[in-house]
């Protein structure tokens, strides 16, 4: 994959105001991008932006567009909008490329740019690598000519086209009347199209984190602070819980009683029923290696397979398109529906389990055990230097434990993405067990670094 200046696993992140998020790398991107995908041909390029609520998008936003307009792209922009709605109007819009500016649940001191194609999925590796070849070439370059700069207009309407696409996803015979639903938009990109979305499909709709003044997006709230949720549906006496994350591609749902249902839970539920009707495609579901087995025995026991690639949504993505899947996502609450998103979007999945919850009638609660997770451990050991994973006792303490597990669990050892860390992670139905293979492969990779 080369060496990675700029983007990451997820596009540009970083602490707003200091580099690579700062503004000039914004208008970098936006210069570079813009040429790449100007395709030469002599019609007007369009290039659609949206972004969350964070402080720091004031000054991310005007670069990339000063950036985009110098080389001669037209400019479209949303204001806060969910990511997937993004990279929806990326396509509905026909234009050449689409931007959100989100560090989606990170807090409101982080940023990122996160870029789209024309058909509305997250640029490959090599477009971005291309781009990032570009952004350190002279800025003065390539620039259009003084009558040929791109023109810039802000979009009011890109909410509301959202919001009836979402409407279209849920079934047109059901209705949420009579559910009294808990939101919590942790202040974020979806802080009105999620809760207008609900009320307009008939739900009573008790919102919170709906109040972002550019600092509290994700702070105490959202997907990463189910806490928040669970208080809210106690309070409000709600039916079920719905937390989204600060750009909205991410889940997280409580129960009737406050009790948190993961994104392996929402899948195996999302994807048995989808089953039933004829409507899942692929023969499974995709996940993640960090999904519990348990939810690899459910979809089993109905004759369907559980594919798993690296930790991240594009690699989920990546392997629905190869084999014609429409289910994926991740146990932290990422979950993909290809029929009606080309990316993680929380408010869609929500409309999935809520169809499913006035379909059967029964309560989240009921509807929240699709199958018993298995005992699951997780231990991130930091190291130094060197490659802990090539040593030979690290090795063989990995050998060790997977002979210890025999097929009745799995071990997984990988190394952090960001950070010096080895991941080590076991699951099995012992519980004792799975904590002494973690503890031995620990141990030695801790010796070994």
């Amino acid at each position: 994959m080369g060496d990675r200046k700029y983007f990451g696993t997820d596009g540009i992140r970083g602490r707003a105001n200091t580099y690579p998020m700062t503004a000039e790398v914004a208008l970098r991107v936006g210069l570079a991008a813009g040429k790449l995908f100007m395709s030469g041909d002599d019609r007007r390029h369009l290039v659609v932006i949206g972004k969350d609520t964070r402080l720091s998008g004031y000054t991310i936003e005007p670069a990339l567009v000063a950036g985009f307009a110098s080389v001669g792209m037209d400019v479209l922009t949303f204001g806060p909008l969910p990511t997937p709605g993004v990279a929806m109007m990326t396509r509905s819009m026909r234009a050449d490329l689409g931007v959100m500016i989100s560090a989606s649940h990170n807090d409101y001191a982080d940023n990122g740019i996160k870029l789209f194609g024309p058909d509305g999925y997250k640029l490959s590796d090599e477009t971005e690598l291309k781009i990032e070849g570009m952004m350190d070439a002279g800025l003065e370059e390539g620039l259009a000519g003084s009558s040929a700069l791109g023109r810039v207009k802000r979009i009011d309407d890109a909410q509301a086209r959202y919001i009836e696409i979402a409407k279209a996803a849920f079934p047109r015979h059901l209705s949420l009347q009579g559910l009294r639903i808990a939101i919590d938009c942790a202040n974020g990109a979806g802080y009105k199209v999620a809760p207008t979305t609900l009320y307009e499909l008939g739900a009573e709709v008790c919102s919170v984190g709906v109040t972002p003044n550019g600092t509290n997006i994700n702070a105490e709230c959202g997907s990463t602070h189910p806490q928040t949720l669970s208080a809210a549906v106690k309070q409000y006496r709600a039916d079920i819980g719905i937390a989204l994350d600060g750009d909205a591609d991410r889940l997280i749902i409580c129960d009737e009683n406050g009790k948190v249902v993961d994104g392996d839970q929402i899948m195996a539920l999302i994807g048995l029923d989808w089953a039933r009707r004829g409507l899942l495609q692929g023969g499974g579901v995709v996940a993640t290696v960090m999904s519990n087995l348990g939810l690899e025995r459910a979809l089993k026991a109905e004759g369907l397979t559980l594919e798993r690639t690296k930790v991240g949504d594009r690699y989920v993505m990546e392997r629905m398109r190869e084999g014609g899947f429409n289910l994926g996502g991740e146990q932290s609450g990422h979950l993909i529906l290809h029929d009606h998103a080309t990316t993680g979007d929380g408010l869609m999945a929500a409309l999935q389990v809520l169809a499913v919850m006035v379909e059967t009638g029964k309560p989240m609660s009921e509807l929240a055990r699709q199958f018993d997770p298995v005992p699951q451990l997780l231990k991130n050991v930091r190291y130094s230097a060197g490659k802990p994973l090539e040593d030979a006792t690290v090795i063989a303490a990995i050998a060790a434990g997977e002979a210890r597990l025999n097929g009745a669990g799995r071990l997984l050892v990988r190394p952090s993405g960001t950070e010096k860390l080895i991941r080590v992670m076991a699951e099995g139905d012992d519980a004792a067990l799975v904590k002494s293979v973690v503890a031995d492969v620990a141990g030695a990779v801790q010796a070994a670094g």
